[in-house]
């Protein structure tokens, strides 16, 4: 969050299983257009937040399987969990306020009177969290005698039903509202609150995020029976908290559009990416969205083989403008262009997508921006990355001209060679 030096524009607050990602999208369409969305028109001057009740480890491996941006917070393990940035650095605040009236060994000794409670995997067993899988049919009469026995042992928890089959244990202090509750609490404190914060959910441990004061709400149109339950019970009448129309990220995108909280076009629903002009005259980020989509779509064959297209991004290059392959390897930038005829739907048919993640721009001297940024290859089950650095000059009548791209393997990228179809 250092990165930003003001309130935030707006900070979105997702679930991720079957909120932000659709498990049901084999080509994760929904989150991608969610995905270029963000960093074409929010990355650098809003904030995202993952709320997940998933742990550290299943959380990481969610971000091997699906195309998720990096997020500048991540709540993990039902809100026991707080941590920043791509270095997922903890916050021990958070930790002391959940230790308040806890003790594991005793939510583990009591838990073990009840048979109709099968034990999660070990991963999903954490400091301040204990979960179980329960039938739906014994849930509630569990939670109650469980609830009344931990405290006459002196300990005030919580206990979470979702899902018709979870069920967590934590910390009264504890859960996805509570740890938003405290982050926002700790961006008024620096003076950061952000401008408008809208949470995302769709099952009964995202309800809490719809409590917090101030907050937007989306149940995305695929929510659980539990959550539309207490929507119903407690939020019918909230202007501030919606079902949405669309699924999971289409349903975030939705909510953006109704709430009035920013631009709600994805570049990615617009067909024509000559017509996909940026929100503002300078915005670099907005270029590189754009290119890359084009790229996956040139591949693909989803846009005409047309010189025109061609021709309008070399307009758009210095003429002395240099490529970096991630090998080393330096060539023209117009050359590069050239070689993209070569390429035309190569791709078609096939489970390739293209995305760009922490899309960075900053004005190095007047007239001059770098771009950093995260792009990302999935063909097939193959994925690959590199961290690119592109140079921008503004030129009158011109806008921004590429000067210089420069790519090197990222270290979560399994390729790491020169690789003739890595083309740009």
């Amino acid at each position: 969050m250092e990165r930003l030096t003001s309130s935030a524009r707006l900070m979105i607050v997702s679930d991720l299983d079957h909120t932000m990602v659709d498990h049901h999208d084999p080509e994760n369409l929904s989150l991608l257009r969610f995905n270029s969305l963000w960093e074409h028109a929010y990355r650098r001057d809003s904030l995202l937040v993952f709320s997940t009740g998933r742990s550290p480890t299943l959380y990481k491996e969610l971000r091997k399987e699906k195309p998720l941006l990096t997020p500048d917070v991540t709540i993990m393990s039902v809100g026991t969990e707080i941590t920043y940035g791509n270095s997922m650095l903890p916050d021990h605040g958070w930790v002391d306020t959940l230790n308040n009236k806890w003790d594991l060994r005793v939510v583990k000794e009591e838990t073990g009177n009840f048979s109709e409670l099968t034990l999660q995997a070990e991963t999903e067993q954490r400091p301040h969290k204990v979960s179980f899988y329960v039938d739906k049919s014994k849930a509630h009469q569990v939670t109650k005698e469980l609830s009344q026995r931990l405290e006459k042992r002196g300990l005030d928890v919580k206990i979470i039903y979702s899902g018709g089959m979870d069920l967590d244990i934590l910390p009264q202090g504890a859960g996805k509202g509570q740890a938003l509750a405290y982050l926002l609490k700790k961006l008024k404190s620096e003076g950061n609150l952000p401008v408008n914060t809208l949470a995302c959910g769709d099952s009964g441990n995202d309800a809490e995020l719809f409590s917090v004061p101030d907050v937007y709400g989306v149940m995305v149109s695929n929510a659980q029976e539990e959550l539309l339950k207490w929507h119903a019970e407690n939020a019918k009448d909230n202007p501030k908290v919606i079902h949405a129309k669309e699924r999971c990220a289409g349903g975030i995108i939705q909510a953006v559009g109704e709430f009035k909280l920013g631009p709600n076009l994805s570049p990615r629903d617009v067909s024509d990416f000559l017509e996909c002009k940026a929100d503002e005259n300078v915005n670099p980020g907005h270029e590189v969205v754009k290119f890359f989509l084009f790229y996956e779509r040139w591949r693909r064959g989803e846009v005409e083989n047309s010189e025109a297209y061609l021709a309008s991004l070399k307009a758009s290059c210095l003429h002395d403008g240099v490529f970096v392959h991630p090998s080393g390897a330096e060539k023209s930038l117009v050359d590069t262009i050239d070689e993209l005829r070569k390429y035309h739907g190569d791709k078609q048919g096939k489970k390739f997508r293209v995305w760009v993640d922490q899309v960075l721009a900053t004005e190095s001297a007047h007239g001059t921006w770098i771009v950093k940024l995260d792009k990302w290859e999935q063909s097939d089950d193959e994925r690959r990355g590199c961290t690119t650095a592109v140079k921008f000059t503004a030129k009158e009548g011109e806008g921004l001209v590429w000067e210089r791209v420069e790519q090197t393997w990222s270290e979560e990228s399994k390729l790491k060679k020169d690789d003739s179809s890595w083309i740009i």
